[in-house]
This record gives C-alpha cells, structure tokens and sequence, in this order.
C-alpha cells in the first residue's frame, strides 16, 4: 500500500525543470521555500490576502501560500530569483531600483511579481494609473505609501 500523503511532482521553475517527492498538504510557497531554497517566496498573511508569496504559474500572479504544490506538477513557475539574466537585473527590477520602491523588502519579490505579470499582460499599451492600481491592489506593503513602486510599473511599461 502506498502512502497517500507523499506524490511526486514535476514542474519547471525559472526554467530549472524539478522533479520532488511532496507532502501533498503543501502549499508551493512552502516547497520553493524548503525543499527549493527559493527564499523571496515570503510568508505575510498565510491567506491569499497580502502578495508577500506571489509568483508566476504558467504566467498567471498566484498567492503561493494558498496554492497547493501538488497543482504546479507540469507547470512553469517563475519566482524573483529567476527573472534577472546573466547578472544584469529584468527591466521590471531595475524600474523598482530606480525609482526607490523598495523599503524593508519584505514586500518587493510579489510586488515585482505581479508588475512583471502586468507588464507582460500589456506590452505595447498605454495603461492609466488606475488600471496599474488595480492590477497590484493584492499586494500590500506596510513601508510605502506606494507612489515610488507606481512610478516604478509606470516606468517598466514605457509610460
């Protein structure tokens, strides 16, 4: 008989295809975090309601805290740490240096997360202030008042 607590998984993460033997209770922030080491994944509300753990799931923002691993297994995740290339920072985290989005930090891989999700939605689009709000209105930063992390999504869309 087999345990019916433990399946394996596989699934790409920032382009690294893994294959992991899971607890199916899970979540994915829990897996990048343990067993990936995958460390910008936060831990904030544990209820889908801060963005501290967003990431990319087959290109759409999901609150990993509430999303099972196990629902990753043939999917392209993308987390912070792998959105920069041969060293030189994404466009998306070169706008949050720039233009100072960044505080403590707790907050900036899923805010960072959600505007590269933003971003690549509408490339090549005029988007109001409004639409950028809306998009990123599941993140939450207790640091900012959030006008230089707006400036920073308005500078990556070419605005």
């Amino acid at each position: 008989m087999t345990n019916q607590k433990f399946r394996q998984i596989a699934f790409s993460v920032n382009g690294r295809q893994q294959t992991l033997y899971i607890d199916i209770r899970k979540s994915l922030l829990e897996v990048l975090r343990e067993d990936l080491g995958l460390n910008s994944v936060k831990q904030g509300c544990a209820v889908g309601e801060c963005g501290a753990c967003s990431v990319l799931v087959d290109e759409v923002l999901i609150d990993s805290c509430i999303f099972l691993a196990i629902w990753a297994d043939k999917k392209e995740v993308r987390t912070v740490e792998g959105e920069a290339k041969d060293g030189k920072l994404s466009k998306v985290q070169q706008a949050y240096v720039d233009e100072g989005a960044v505080q403590c930090g707790f907050c900036t891989p899923g805010f960072i997360m959600a505007t590269t999700s933003f971003v690549e939605q509408h490339q090549g689009e005029k988007v109001t202030r409004d639409q950028i709000k809306k998009a990123h209105e599941g993140n939450l930063c207790r640091c900012t008042g959030y006008q230089n992390i707006l400036n920073a999504v308005e500078k990556s869309t070419d605005n």
